[in-house]
């Protein structure tokens, strides 16, 4: 019987919602204040959930401390303490804007690209704060 397991975890980043190819005027009239330099920060939480077959042996879906370890390679340090647009490739300036749904396609990436066989990732959840979050349950 598959279970399905929910790891979160938390960074502290900045992001501005900002296009290159547009105007200063164009950018604040589609974003508002969220264009202004240099950006504002968010201490966002990311919702990781894997299912799979639950190991005998073990007891668990998937090895909990091998899932932190992607989640702290992948999440909390490429992106705590980052200005999203400056620092982290693929959300840059001229790229994906750092939106919600971005961070957590861009997440959604990167984890499902590390998990051990018969883990499957459900769903790559990024809060931006209690009323806001997008999820990304794929890629196809």
């Amino acid at each position: 019987m598959p279970v399905v397991l929910t790891r979160t975890v938390g960074f502290r980043a900045v992001h501005r919602f900002y296009r290159p190819d547009w105007t200063a005027a164009r950018n604040r009239e589609a974003f508002g204040p969220l264009s202004d330099p240099p950006g504002h920060p968010h201490d966002y939480r990311c919702a990781v959930t894997v299912s799979g077959p639950v190991d005998d042996r073990m007891g668990m879906v998937v090895d909990l401390a091998e899932l932190d370890r992607i989640l702290q390679d992948e999440v909390v340090g490429r992106l705590d303490g980052k200005h999203l647009n400056q620092d982290v490739p693929g959300l840059g300036y001229g790229e994906m804007l750092p939106t919600c749904e971005a961070i957590a396609i861009d997440l959604y990436r990167r984890i499902v690209a590390r998990l051990p066989s018969g883990v499957a990732l459900e769903r790559v959840r990024i809060m931006e704060d209690p009323t806001l979050y997008a999820d990304c349950t794929g890629l196809g």
